[in-house]
């Protein structure tokens, strides 16, 4: 194994009483894309927030960008979030800014982004690259949840990051909203090459993106390795959850 751009060294964290990773262990290389599945409350969401330094750990080593980020402090993490983004489910714009202000973000006041034609330049490259050109000037109130998803992703892939964290981009949403988000996700897979983190309870989703799985059961590791090994698991409980979710007919927005 080369050096993986993001690595967990059996890393626990608990809330009070509440376990919810017990020494989980896993690792992505860089311009791989994975995937973490698992039942509600185990821990997927937190294992990202632990990723940027919103979280911290109880034990063990959290690797970024190759760099050992355990203990480090607000500073340090700032450095690494402007090399790794992340979209959250709410999307979280800035709701008085419109569309093409809240992409520019953050390059405003940035010594490297000192043209306002670039800047523009930038931001409508990536909203049409999302297709959302035509919404540049609303607000985020005038926006549908699926939409604001692709406004927040276009507003992470800003300042060009080496990786990309998503936290269940198809949630709440209706299931063609969902299935655009997805075709959107994977036409940025092939086309940027970026490290990329997936959390979802979307299988389709993660068939066309994992180069890498990792499921949490009860807050550890029950599955790692390539999609395929995971969809041909004889372990019982792999093998249900993929069965029900198979029951969700898979949508293409494309076709």
């Amino acid at each position: 194994m080369a050096n993986p751009y993001f690595e967990f060294r059996n890393v626990s964290k608990a809330f009070d009483d509440n376990a919810v990773l017990k020494d989980v262990s896993f690792f992505i290389e860089q311009g791989e894309t994975a995937v973490i599945m698992g039942r509600s409350g185990v821990g997927k969401s937190v294992s990202l927030k632990l990723l940027l330094g919103f979280l911290y750990p109880d034990e063990g080593h959290i690797i970024v960008a190759g760099q050992d980020v355990t203990g480090w402090n607000e500073r340090q993490f700032s450095t690494i979030r402007r090399r790794v983004t992340m979209v959250f489910q709410a999307g979280a714009l800035f709701d008085s800014l419109t569309v093409a202000e809240n992409v520019a973000f953050p390059l405003v006041g940035r010594p490297e982004w000192k043209d306002p034609d670039a800047i523009d330049r930038r931001v409508a490259e990536l909203l049409e690259m999302l297709e959302v050109s035509d919404l540049a000037d609303r607000l985020p109130s005038d926006l549908s949840t699926g939409t604001k998803r692709s406004v927040a992703i276009a507003r992470a892939l800003a300042d060009n990051p080496d990786a990309i964290l998503y936290d269940e981009p198809t949630t709440m949403v209706d299931p063609l909203m969902a299935a655009h988000t997805s075709d959107l996700i994977v036409k940025l897979k092939k086309t940027l090459h970026k490290t990329a983190i997936v959390v979802t309870h979307d299988t389709h989703l993660a068939k066309k993106l994992a180069d890498r799985m990792i499921f949490l059961q009860e807050g550890r590791v029950a599955f790692f390795g390539t999609w395929a090994e995971f969809e041909n698991s004889s372990d019982r409980f792999l093998h249900n959850f993929i069965l029900q979710d198979k029951l969700i007919p898979a949508l293409d927005a494309t076709a």
